[in-house]
């Protein structure tokens, strides 16, 4: 499997011939759009930067709504979550995809907005090997609840997205708080991560990976 961030929440997930889009964004946010054949795209909520499946190519199923889905064997199960700390009534839903792929587990938590995952949240979800969390703060959680979040649910990577970085023109928080919160420090970025389910398993500890946007 190979995973590359596009910026904001955007990433592509390459598995054998199947590829899968997330929140692809408008051009609005100061980045040229993703162009990229997809054969699944994964929409958060409906923002400019989350939402943009017209900029891909190829003819994607895509999947914008809580449910459960299995598209080329790529088995799908979104939840419904807030965007904000006021359930929802100041900037709507957001919904988190646990995708199952090549056996490993990864969960993209889009726009999430609350201070925490409930209980019911965490038995929902499940164990998860790779978690995609926002940590730039403004209209997400931030650094300080993105920490928290990961030690709640211990994954085995993270990748930090949806913050500052050059080029964008959204008002957000780098990612420093959150990798000093993590104790990960300052880490080089890599292009891409490429990963199997063997080093998955005989992961140890929670490793947080930054990458460089395509």
């Amino acid at each position: 499997m190979i995973i590359q961030w596009y910026g904001q929440s955007c990433f592509k997930i390459t598995s054998g011939e199947t590829t899968i889009a997330i929140d692809p964004y408008d051009k609005k946010i100061g980045f040229t759009p993703p162009r990229f054949q997809a054969n699944l795209t994964l929409i958060t909520h409906k923002h400019d930067d989350h939402a943009n499946s017209a900029s891909l190519t190829g003819e994607p199923f895509v999947i914008s709504e809580p449910g459960e889905y299995e598209v080329k064997g790529v088995f799908v199960h979104g939840f419904e979550s807030y965007h904000d700390k006021n359930k929802g009534r100041d900037r709507g839903m957001n919904t988190m995809y646990k995708i199952g792929v090549e056996g490993i587990r990864l969960l993209h938590m889009g726009d999430f907005g609350e201070e925490s995952l409930s209980e019911d949240f965490m038995d929902a979800i499940g164990e998860v090997d790779i978690l995609m969390i926002p940590v730039g703060g403004k209209y997400t959680i931030d650094g300080n609840e993105a920490a928290k979040i990961v030690k709640q649910l211990e994954p085995k990577i993270v990748i930090p997205m949806h913050y500052k970085i050059s080029g964008l023109e959204i008002d957000l928080d780098t990612a420093e708080q959150f990798l000093k919160n993590t104790g990960a420090g300052k880490r080089e970025p890599s292009d891409k991560l490429t990963i199997k389910k063997k080093e998955i398993t005989e992961s140890t500890k929670t490793e947080i990976i930054i990458l460089q946007k395509v």
